[in-house]
Parts: C-alpha cells; sequence; structure tokens
C-alpha cells in the first residue's frame, strides 16, 4: 500500500511526479496549505506538521528525498534509479541532495514573499540574498549540463527532485541567464508525469515573484 500526502505547491510535487512516472498504484490525500497539517490525526504520521509524508507498507518515510531513493529502489533501480554499482549511482544520490540546496532558497523566498503578509515584516535585503543565492544554484546546475539530462545515462529520479525544485524557483528568478537549464527544464515540463503532478491553480505559487532590484 502506497498513500502520499500532499500539498500543491510544495516539495511533496517530486514525490507525486516520481510516482506518476513509475505508474504505480497509490492513493493520493491531498491538503490544503494550513492549520490541517497541525490535526491531531496528520500530527501522528508526521510530527514536525509538514508535507510529505509517505506511508509504504505500514512504514512513515517523511524526507522527499529519502522516500525518492526507496521508491526507485523498490520499483525501477535500473530506470529512474541508480543503484549501487552503477557508474552514475554517486552522482544520482548528489542530486537528489541538491535539490534540497535549491529547495531552501525557495522556501526563504516564499516566507518572505507569501508568509509575512505585512510589508514592515518583509526584509528587501533578505529578498534580494536568497534570490541571488538562487540564481547561483541554476548557475550551478548549467556549468554541469552536458547533455539532454542531468546524468549521461538518460532521465532520472534525480531530474525529477532537481527539477520540482527549479520549477518553484522559476517563480522567483529568471531562467535566461541559464539556458540549458531552460531547454532541460521544458523537456521535464513536457512530460506527462510533470503535468500530472503540477498545481491546477491551487498551488502556493499563483504568480512569479520576480525582485524589483537587479540580482548580481
Amino acid at each position: 500500500m502506497i498513500r502520499l500526502h500532499h500539498c500543491p505547491g510544495t516539495r511533496s510535487m517530486r514525490v507525486l511526479w516520481l510516482l506518476y512516472e513509475l505508474s504505480v498504484d497509490f492513493d493520493l490525500e491531498e491538503y490544503p496549505f494550513d492549520k490541517s497539517l497541525r490535526s491531531e490525526d496528520y500530527l501522528k504520521l508526521n510530527p514536525a506538521g509538514r508535507v510529505p509524508a509517505l506511508e509504504l507498507d505500514g512504514h512513515v518515510i517523511r524526507e522527499s528525498g529519502a522516500m525518492i531513493q526507496v521508491l526507485c529502489e523498490r520499483f525501477d533501480p535500473r530506470g529512474l534509479g541508480r543503484p549501487l554499482g552503477h557508474k552514475d549511482h554517486a552522482a544520482w544520490l548528489d542530486w537528489i541532495h541538491f535539490a534540497e540546496t535549491v529547495s531552501s532558497h525557495c522556501a526563504n523566498l516564499t516566507q518572505q514573499h507569501l508568509m509575512l503578509r505585512e510589508d514592515h515584516m518583509r526584509s528587501p535585503i533578505i529578498m534580494k540574498l536568497e534570490a541571488a543565492r538562487l540564481g547561483k544554484t541554476l548557475e550551478a546546475i548549467e556549468a554541469v549540463m552536458a547533455g539532454d539530462y542531468l546524468l549521461g545515462s538518460g532521465f532520472s529520479a534525480a531530474d525529477i527532485a532537481v527539477g520540482q525544485a527549479v520549477y518553484m524557483a522559476k517563480h522567483f528568478v529568471h531562467l535566461d541567464a541559464t539556458p540549458q537549464v531552460a531547454a532541460w527544464f521544458a523537456r521535464l515540463e513536457a512530460r506527462e508525469g510533470f503535468q500530472a503532478a503540477k498545481p491546477e491553480g491551487t498551488g502556493l505559487y499563483q504568480r512569479n515573484f520576480y525582485p524589483a532590484w537587479p540580482v548580481e
């Protein structure tokens, strides 16, 4: 039994996308991004009150990177996964965890743009710094892109993890300065799994939040 607890427009999208790509049967429990995640029942699944949470055969996994690794190991180790001994195994793991580097800056910008309702609570300095740092993570991807996907061995769950993080990043920074990243993301965006997992006007991000200042 697989059940994903998911909020549109959050990191749980990467796990939802992976499940669609794996073509496995699963149940989806969708929540609004509100106090529902603090309910007594949900806190039993994830005491931090965050998404995602993945129920898999009676066990609960609470970190998206771990979910990706476990699901690939179980259902598609040589397709979307890269098992131990594969020449791309280390790079595959590295990219899955690099997705969190991108997402951490997106989370800080989301806090500034969306969660802090009052203008006097927001910090233009933090917004500028985090947007610049986010841009640097895209430049890091650009610097090593040498083919259609992150790994020379082809499309994998690493593209899903980092691709979902870049999906969030696109609301805060342009991809103009990273044309290879933009082309790679366009390939990901065209996949049926991405389209199935993408929020339909219900996520946190309803518009872009590009800064009014130059990011240098």
